[in-house]
């Protein structure tokens, strides 16, 4: 995983250091981009399920095979040199990309960034428990052959499919509402994500499930790709590929493990019955009073005003 992450922010900011070179809006056109990484976690997930390879070690040789393809197909790609933003006399500090620490003396980016982190804990319980959830319906008699069982990784695509749609209303939605209101929007989605969940089956509540799913879509691209492009369009050009990296920092790494450490004491010591049973409507129902709660919050005390010009005049 330190190897992979890095890897997004990197992808980014090379994507948005040649469309700003080819004089593109980055916020119009770097989602129609992204979603292809979309469709291929799809393919992914799909390719996993049918082979019968979504619980085994098969998964990552057919990962490492990919990335190797990948790799390779990189070389295709425009060429993409290191910016000269800093001077040869610069500090170790400044070098390592440090500076983007200084981000925190801004006190409105540094509050984006401590809920960042809140979301993007949300964001690591989907990941690890919406699949597990569906797979331990298998253990109730009356759902135990359901489709949702057979195929759940499948069933769990129709979130990675609802993201390919709402990628491309970023611009949209970032350029008439603002960062502040698509931010609340993406908790308001993670709130109804886990709420939907809490109250749905393979059976005659299957609707709530895969509308949970559809929802899901919104919940992270209102968060993740809105949430990049903002720091993109809201940071000095000297920094903002560490800014970029520090985001992703904050979300996949600091966000990620305080999500999967307290929410795994938590189901352990609270959730999960001596038999090893565990009650899943009230850990999603927890999960979906945390989002709520990280939303109103957010609501109140990040303070930014929408400047529709500020989007589109991002110094190159």
């Amino acid at each position: 995983m330190l190897c992979y992450m890095p890897t997004i922010s990197l992808s980014n900011s090379i994507a948005y250091t040649i469309l700003k070179n080819n004089n593109y809006d980055v916020v119009k056109v770097f989602p129609p981009i992204r979603v292809w990484g979309t469709i291929g976690f799809i393919a992914a997930m799909w390719l996993t399920n049918l082979s019968g390879n979504k619980a085994s070690g098969n998964m990552f040789y057919i990962s490492a095979v990919s990335a190797v393809i990948l790799g390779i197909y990189s070389f295709t790609l425009p060429k993409c040199p290191p910016q000269k933003l800093i001077s040869e006399n610069a500090s170790l500090a400044q070098k390592l990309g440090l500076d983007a620490f200084k981000l925190f003396k801004n006190p409105k980016i540094a509050m984006f960034f401590v809920f960042s982190m809140f979301l993007g804990a949300a964001l690591q319980l989907t990941n690890m428990y919406g699949d597990v959830y569906l797979s331990e319906f298998a253990t109730v008699p009356a759902y135990a052959e359901s489709f949702v069982v057979k195929y759940s990784t499948i069933i769990m695509s129709i979130s990675q499919i609802s993201e390919t749609l709402f990628i491309l209303a970023i611009p949209f939605f970032l350029k008439r509402f603002g960062i502040k209101q698509v931010m609340f929007i993406s908790m308001i989605a993670w709130f109804l994500r886990f709420g939907l969940f809490s109250y749905g089956n393979p059976e005659e509540g299957l609707w709530m499930i895969i509308v949970s799913c559809i929802v899901y879509g919104m919940a992270f691209d209102f968060f993740n790709i809105s949430g990049s492009l903002f720091i993109e369009t809201s940071t000095d050009p000297k920094i903002r590929s560490s800014a970029q990296g520090l985001f992703m920092m904050i979300t996949n790494g600091f966000g990620a493990v305080l999500g999967s450490k307290i929410s795994g004491w938590m189901i352990q010591k609270y959730y999960t019955s001596e038999a090893g049973v565990r009650d899943w409507h009230g850990i999603w129902l927890v999960f979906a009073i945390y989002a709520l709660i990280v939303g109103v919050l957010f609501l109140i005390f990040f303070k930014h005003k929408h400047d529709p010009k500020a989007l589109t005049n991002v110094q190159h």
